[in-house]
């Protein structure tokens, strides 16, 4: 088979579940990305019509497992009951590993599988902190001293001595995972050469993140997540139904108040702009037309295309504005096209930028190689919900929830007068990359035949 068939082989999402993402505190989570991952799949699992052993590989993206979660998928595959021969994997594309299961799991259904579990978690509140390379280097030597008795008392004193206070000052891992190595940027300063290449102010970005607080406040509030999110508890009696990090008395006054982070001094970006620290987990099923029509399977939608595109690190948050034209390039679409838009919120001034870049001529010609602007994303399609500055941004899952969300909210809005919707979940990349999914859902009454 060529590729040009093998694309056009359909991939059905059967039904997917997400656990609430729980904002960090500053100390560890109550939850491991495995136990989060479970929680969501096992429930996954017990709304279909057949066992975890009928699933024939399963795809999880993680950015940062536990020490004790090496090849976290395969340990949820086991620990949900799949058979022992079931293959399991993990990806990692950063803050698109989410979104790089679901391309990988559409490749398994397009080779042969009939039932792929995909999805992305991450605990970023269980972040290890990390001795320095002096105070390792020390403790090598330490532990390299073979001598007892009295020579080893000694040896081990003498070394005391060479121990110093600089030794002891921790790594904090997640802040050296968000500092891109190559440009020696941290995210938030790459968010801050888009505010200033576009001319986009303060005042925009936090009328934009209050908007995106006041839109997930809504939905909680309408009840509009509730058939996506499975409900998780600990082991001390606390039980989260719902995301943490919404701010419902968000207002621009507070938000004005907040200091920018990552350029003192003249810099715009806040921890009120950008998106959160969080825990979470989101699960698919993807299924095959066999297999729809072998277990009578509900189907959420179907997923037509995946594309990806690289860009400069120190730009990164542009990733959507390079990997949306060739995906509706692809698949002869336009903006008008689409129906609904997911694009993470990695920051305010990262999508404010996408908007801006896509509707810009002159950034669509010398940039993207285009002969005219692609066009303008309208707002009431966008983020409809809220996104990663109101939900948060566990990253290993955010590719794989933001795809679950933009089929329920064309599930919920269920446009009767198209024979199908469309939709795109695109988001940027650590490191200088774009991811884009594209989507079509059906109105129920056209999903009795496949």
């Amino acid at each position: 088979m060529n590729p040009e068939q093998n694309q056009k082989i359909p991939v059905y999402v059967v039904d997917g579940l997400r656990t609430p993402q729980l904002k960090s505190s500053g100390k560890p989570g109550s939850f491991s990305a495995s136990d989060l991952a479970v929680a969501a799949a096992r429930q996954l699992i017990l709304k279909m019509p057949f066992s975890a052993r009928a699933v024939d590989e399963v795809i999880i993206g993680c950015v940062m497992p536990d020490a004790s979660e090496a090849n976290i998928a395969r340990q949820i595959a086991l620990r949900i009951g799949c058979d022992q021969s079931t293959p399991a994997w993990t990806v990692q594309r950063n803050c698109a590993s989410g979104m790089q299961a679901i391309d990988s799991g559409m490749q398994s259904i397009r080779n042969g599988s009939d039932l792929v579990l995909v999805g992305g978690t991450e605990v970023m509140s269980r972040a290890p902190i990390l001795w320095n390379d002096a105070m390792i280097n020390w403790l090598s030597s330490w532990f390299s001293i073979r001598s007892h008795g009295l020579p080893g008392v000694v040896q081990r004193l003498g070394h005391i001595l060479h121990l110093r206070p600089g030794f002891l000052k921790p790594v904090i891992s997640l802040l050296k995972g968000l500092k891109d190595p190559i440009a020696g940027l941290s995210m938030g300063q790459t968010a801050e050469n888009l505010a200033f290449r576009f001319n986009i102010s303060r005042s925009e970005m936090d009328h934009y993140a209050l908007q995106s607080h006041q839109r997930l406040a809504q939905a909680i509030a309408q009840g509009d997540l509730q058939d996506e999110i499975v409900p998780v508890y600990d082991n001390f009696n606390h039980y989260y139904d719902q995301d943490t990090g919404v701010r419902k008395d968000a207002s621009l006054l507070k938000l004005s108040r907040l200091r920018a982070v990552f350029d003192r001094k003249h810099g715009s970006v806040t921890a009120g702009n950008s998106a959160q620290v969080s825990d979470g987990a989101t699960v698919m099923l993807l299924a095959s037309e066999k297999a729809v029509k072998a277990h009578n399977l509900p189907v959420l939608g179907k997923l037509l295309d995946c594309h990806w595109e690289g860009l400069a690190p120190e730009e990164m948050g542009l990733g959507p504005a390079h990997v949306i034209p060739p995906i509706l390039k692809r698949n002869h679409l336009s903006i008008a096209d689409i129906d609904y838009w997911e694009i993470n919120e990695a920051f305010a001034a990262q999508v404010l930028a996408c908007k801006k870049a896509l509707n810009d001529d002159d950034y669509c010609q010398q940039e993207l190689g285009l002969n005219e602007k692609v066009g303008e994303i309208p707002d009431d399609r966008l983020n409809a919900d809220g996104s990663g500055i109101s939900l948060g941004h566990p990253v290993g899952a955010t590719g794989t929830r933001i795809v679950l969300h933009l089929l329920n909210w064309l599930k919920r809005h269920n446009l009767q007068e198209k024979d199908s919707s469309l939709g795109i979940a695109s988001l940027c990349i650590g490191g200088g990359q774009g991811g884009a999914v594209l989507i079509e859902s059906k109105p129920l009454a056209a999903k009795v035949s496949l």
